[in-house]
């Protein structure tokens, strides 16, 4: 696996700079008991030291492309003294993506926070630039996983009050901005370089031969008055939602997806149809990347879980295409303003459906403490200018419980609970608060 980042990585380093939707990943846990803050530190300090801790680097060849190079620096474990009611755990979970540098400092945050119902919540918020939602869930496990392991107890991890700075251990190793490949020699970037000029001239010449290629569509971005940001966290019985989708004739995945359609239709979205942009996970192995496709589907009022299927079996077969038919990585090579230029908007349909699939069972355990409920979702620290994208869904199970995160990027809360809960009636599934 190359340690240089990939045309995927970029767009969401470029985002992080303002050309585009900010975009930082969260995943939430919730215990119904207080979790020990020695014990977070020790989750804390293995996340540290762990595939997260990486931050972006120049290459020095003009032509090669940036990479990652290890970072042991991170935020100091984040703790909130006072316990807070129900309502205000997604407000302050939406607070957690501020200050996350992918490039020139910590690129994520671990939070938590006591509830008044005596339980505790715990947010891992990273910049998308270091990881998707699978390499979040994936960096998650690992920890946890070492800490289940650990011969140490994690008990004899630091204070929380060695925690009020940021955390930089002198570490040789660490102090040179070269950048190392999985073997931790020295990549090459004139290496890189010539790879990436090849792909690229050779691809631009065949697309060339095509005939002059056109810019991508990307559909014209909604005005931005009256718009804002709103979150929900809902849960669904895993054997009543798979019900529903057989009965209906189709999948899990395709109930998701006609379910946060069927919303935004209810929210008060005006044309007969609607366009879906759906994630696809390319990795082949578990791994802390972003390793994803994008493909996507259009839809109309008849739409039924059963015409999804079919749409988005067909879809996943195709990939989005590269700029103007170019190869895409000539994005790499030109100055971030013109390559944001020549992407913006690309990806970004009417709506997102991402189902992130089945959560590790580790997941489940935090040390003593047992966390029912997770939620992975996308949230966006500092939006000034609203996207095309009018309604986020991320879908995810674990053990027998699905969880849907929404994150309306139109309407006003109130209207966005109330089109959901129509839309769940109307497709005959039942939701709890998460």
């Amino acid at each position: 696996m190359t340690n240089r980042l990939t045309v995927v990585d970029e767009i969401f380093l470029r985002t992080h700079r303002g050309m585009g939707t900010p975009i930082a990943l969260q995943g939430l846990w919730r215990t119904d008991d207080a979790m020990e803050l020695v014990l977070l530190q020790a989750i804390h300090d293995r996340l540290r030291t762990g595939a997260l801790g990486r931050r972006v680097v120049r290459a020095r060849v003009p032509g090669a492309r940036r990479a990652w190079r290890p970072n042991i620096q991170a935020h100091p474990l984040d703790h909130v003294g006072s316990p807070l009611p129900e309502a205000a755990i997604l407000p302050w979970a939406d607070t957690l993506g501020t200050d996350l540098d992918p490039e020139f400092g910590p690129g994520w945050r671990l939070s938590s926070a006591p509830l008044e119902d005596g339980g505790t919540v715990v947010a891992l918020t990273c910049s998308h630039a270091l990881a998707d939602a699978r390499g979040l869930i994936h960096a998650v496990a690992a920890a946890l996983d070492e800490l289940a392991s650990s011969a140490d107890d994690p008990h004899s991890a630091p204070t929380a009050g060695s925690t009020s700075r940021l955390i930089t251990p002198r570490q040789a190793a660490m102090d040179t901005d070269s950048p190392v490949n999985s073997c931790g020699a020295p990549a090459s970037d004139w290496a890189d370089a010539r790879t990436q000029w090849s792909t690229i001239i050779g691809g631009t010449a065949r697309a060339l031969r095509r005939g002059v290629p056109r810019p991508p569509a990307t559909g014209t971005p909604s005005p931005s008055r009256d718009r804002a940001v709103h979150s929900t966290l809902l849960t669904f019985d895993a054997a009543e939602w798979d019900t529903t989708a057989a009965a209906s004739g189709g999948t899990p995945n395709s109930l998701f997806i006609h379910l946060v359609a069927n919303i935004l239709w209810e929210n008060g979205f005006q044309r007969p149809e609607i366009a879906a942009s759906l994630p696809v996970d390319t990795r082949d192995e578990p791994r802390v990347d972003n390793d994803l496709a994008m493909t996507e589907i259009a839809m109309d009022r008849s739409d039924t879980p059963a015409t999804i299927r079919d749409k988005a079996r067909a879809a996943y077969l195709r990939r989005m295409s590269s700029p103007a038919g170019l190869p895409e990585e000539i994005l790499q090579v030109l100055p971030d303003r013109w390559a944001y230029a020549l992407s913006k908007g690309a990806g970004e349909r009417d709506i997102l459906c991402s189902n992130i699939g089945t959560l590790p069972e580790s997941l489940r355990t935090v040390g003593t403490h047992r966390c029912d409920r997770v939620a992975a979702r996308a949230i966006h620290p500092g939006l000034t200018d609203f996207p095309r994208t009018q309604l986020s869904g991320y879908l995810s199970r674990l053990a027998d419980t699905y969880t849907l995160a929404l994150v309306s990027l139109s309407g006003d809360r109130e209207t966005l609970d109330a089109a959901t809960d129509r839309a769940c009636a109307a497709a005959g599934l039942r939701a709890a608060p998460w």
